[in-house]
């Protein structure tokens, strides 16, 4: 059986894998699903200062304290960041990766580096009252749903990964891109992923593909799991 290691987005928290977790456990498999600090049912340990390193440090503490010396890694949206900076660190014990209608950064980029204008003025102008921490995009009359979803740090978009080439180790890798999610910033990485022949896979579902395609989204991570 399989260890899995599931990261979330921006702004909302490890609820926003849907049923994907129960429906792995139920093969049979190890299930993390990792919170990030300041977001989700850790709202409580938000502040500007937090940065994509404290987050990927903080997911590699869980998967330590998880026993995990093997797993499966995937993560959605901006858990994209997250997890390629796992794979730069831990790559060599990683036995999958799925990037699920997620950010795909290369070496020296950050998430403001590959996105666009559009992006880049809602971080600026919806963080002007709070300095430091952006509103979910879109949302222009946010209230923040306490322990769901609400203010997410700017120094996480604006951070560079620098790899190791380490995430070049990890065997098996898989994209999902959301075809029915638009503006999107996504078609980007989908075009990465046919270009590098990795696993690929479209659903015509909204940005929350595994709440909207959970069969889907569990169908490909169980496929990663299985011996080629």
């Amino acid at each position: 059986m399989a260890n899995y290691v599931l990261v979330h987005g921006a702004w909302g928290g490890a609820q926003t894998w849907g049923r994907v977790p129960a429906m792995l456990e139920a093969q049979g498999h190890k299930v993390l699903v990792a919170t990030l600090p300041g977001l989700g049912s850790r709202q409580d340990e938000l502040h500007p200062g937090i940065t994509l390193s404290d987050h990927i440090d903080d997911v590699c503490d869980q998967i330590g304290e998880a026993g995990f010396e093997r797993f499966i890694l995937a993560g959605h949206s901006y858990g994209g960041m997250v997890i390629t900076g796992i794979a730069s660190r831990l790559g060599r014990t990683i036995d999958a990766i799925c990037y699920v209608d997620a950010f795909w950064p290369d070496d020296d980029q950050s998430l403001w580096d590959i996105t666009g204008e559009f992006e880049h003025k809602w971080y600026i102008e919806s963080q002007r009252h709070r300095p430091g921490l952006v509103a979910p995009i879109g949302a222009i009359d946010f209230s923040l749903v306490p322990g769901v979803v609400g203010y997410h740090p700017l120094l996480t978009l604006t951070e560079a990964l620098m790899l190791s080439g380490d995430e070049q180790a990890i065997p098996r890798k898989s994209y999902i891109f959301a075809t029915g999610y638009e503006p999107s910033p996504f078609p980007r990485f989908a075009s990465k992923a046919k270009a590098l022949g990795v696993d690929y896979h479209e659903t015509d579902t909204d940005h929350f593909v595994m709440q909207n395609a959970p069969e889907l989204t569990t169908k490909v991570l169980l496929e990663l799991a299985r011996p080629d």
